[in-house]
């Protein structure tokens, strides 16, 4: 049973912000439409094979067009915040040059709809969606797209940098290099496993210039980073397995937060530098570029990773056949190290494992690695299950009881409440805030629309929105914060 939204709501601090988060490319649609040009996603989701239900992305929610319906259905949650994402093909249509004018109007009117319903705008500027231009110069591969980004940002600043309150430079570069670059489950869908590491050292040179493109703009707003984060334990005792947790840590979490929040990349056991030997080549310049004082630090969090050595099957996160191509099965084999399961946990419908706890653990070990962070807000958390739709017998109204995914959202703050409160493991983190991913059901990538991430149900047939329970029960935990706030 979830925790009941007033016992948690007595527990978010004053300050605590509760949004809700989307990226461009999964709700827009419109992917043809005034002046937008293609991106490396759109070229991805029309190669056979590539998306697991063969969908793509060209109507997905239908946002562009039902953008005022869709801010209403936030505005109506009680949101605090909206964690929204920038188009960039849609603004830039070939990545560089000027900008397309519909583009930018189009973020003119859903930002001015946010502010005159007090919502508080948090921008996501690059979120996967590289123009195919720069995607078929190589993208993130090509240090040149660094500096494109940073002259997208700085369009970005120019447009709406009055009135967009926290900035988020790049999301989730871990997820963009290795899904991406290393693995080929995501565009550009081809993998070079560990040659995909100055793709990850670009994407950081280009956070690092989009924040100085930013502050030479003096954008009002607050500027950070968005990263995933997973605690990685063994499966296994032994030497071996101890020095594939320390890759895996490396690849997926130290060298994207290291570099930002301490100025250097991670070191590491000598044994694994036919793997990271990349990093010993970088020029320090860089590193300073990359290592710049941040307003904020974002984190997302879904799951915890249990790392054995070898090639392996498919038993952790990405089990679950429905939710990974037969590519990214084949490439996974040429890996030293494969994610196993987590025995005694529930599973998402992607296979990720349920574990709050593990969240609690993701912000104490940030702590202890990053002394003296900037405030932190948990800039996505969510989970997919299979929602059913039924017509409620009173009412004849439809509605979607998932009570999974509430509880997970329940504990999951919880969880975050209760490692950052003044004795917890983690007090030493300012936290700040928990944006749910996702508003709506939408294209999950190479997953399609097999996985419903949405606190709102969408029907794609129709694109009608239907709030689900988990919607509802975040709107009573903003009610009784609100009420409780009034009183002080």
């Amino acid at each position: 049973m979830a925790i009941a939204a007033e016992s948690l709501a007595a527990k978010l601090p004053a300050h605590f912000m509760l949004g809700v988060a989307t990226a461009a490319f999964q709700i827009e649609g419109a992917v043809a439409e005034d002046g937008r040009g293609p991106s490396g996603w759109d070229a991805f989701t029309h190669l056979p094979g590539r998306i697991v239900d063969g969908t793509d992305a060209d109507i997905a929610c239908d946002h562009y067009h039902r953008m005022p319906e869709d801010v209403e259905l936030i505005h109506a949650l009680g949101a605090d915040s909206y964690r929204f994402s920038l188009s960039w093909p849609r603004i830039q249509p070939d990545g560089r040059g000027p900008v397309n004018r519909k583009g930018v109007d189009f973020y003119d009117r859903l930002l001015d709809r946010l502010l005159e319903r007090g919502i508080s705008p948090m921008c996501t500027i690059y979120h996967w969606d590289t123009p195919l231009p720069l995607e078929q110069e190589g993208g993130w591969l090509n240090r040149e797209t660094a500096y494109r980004l940073a002259e997208f940002a700085a369009l970005a600043a120019d447009a709406f940098g009055d009135r967009v309150d926290r900035w988020v430079t790049i999301n989730e570069p871990a997820t963009v290099t290795l899904n991406g670059y290393a693995l080929g489950l995501h565009a550009p869908g081809v993998p070079h496993l560990f040659d995909s590491l100055p793709a990850a050292h670009h994407l950081l040179l280009g956070h690092g210039l989009s924040v100085e493109a930013l502050r030479t703009a003096s954008v009002r707003g607050e500027v950070g980073i968005t990263n995933v984060y997973s605690p990685v334990v063994p499966a296994t005792e032994g030497f071996g397995n101890e020095l594939m947790v320390q890759l895996y840590d490396i690849l997926f979490n130290g060298m994207f937060a290291d570099p930002v929040l301490l100025g250097s990349y991670p070191r590491f056991n000598p044994l694994l530098t036919p793997f990271l030997a990349y990093f010993h080549t970088v020029p320090e310049e860089d590193i300073a570029l990359m290592h710049q004082p941040l307003d904020f630090y974002g984190l997302n969090y879904y799951f915890p990773s249990r790392i054995a050595p070898g090639p392996g099957p498919l038993t952790g996160p990405h089990a679950k056949p429905e939710g990974v191509p037969e590519q990214f099965v084949q490439d996974v084999q040429d890996m030293p190290f494969h994610l196993t399961g987590w025995p005694g946990y529930e599973r998402t419908g992607f296979g990720w494992p349920v574990a709050p706890q593990y969240l609690g653990v993701a912000l104490t070990e940030m702590a202890r690695r990053y002394p003296g962070m900037p405030p932190v807000y948990i800039t996505e958390g969510g989970a997919s299950f299979t929602d059913v739709v039924v017509e409620d017998a009173l009412t004849g109204e439809p509605e979607v009881a998932d009570v999974k995914r509430t509880e997970y959202l329940a504990d999951h703050i919880n969880a975050a409440l209760e490692a950052t409160a003044p004795g917890g493991p983690a007090e030493a983190i300012d936290l700040r805030g928990y944006y749910v991913w996702t508003l709506m059901d939408n294209f999950e990538w190479a997953a399609g629309y097999s996985q419903r991430f949405g606190l709102v149900y969408v029907d794609f047939a129709t694109q009608r929105r239907i709030p689900k329970a988990s919607y509802k029960w975040l709107q009573q935990l903003a009610s009784h914060r609100d009420r409780a706030r009034a009183r002080l």
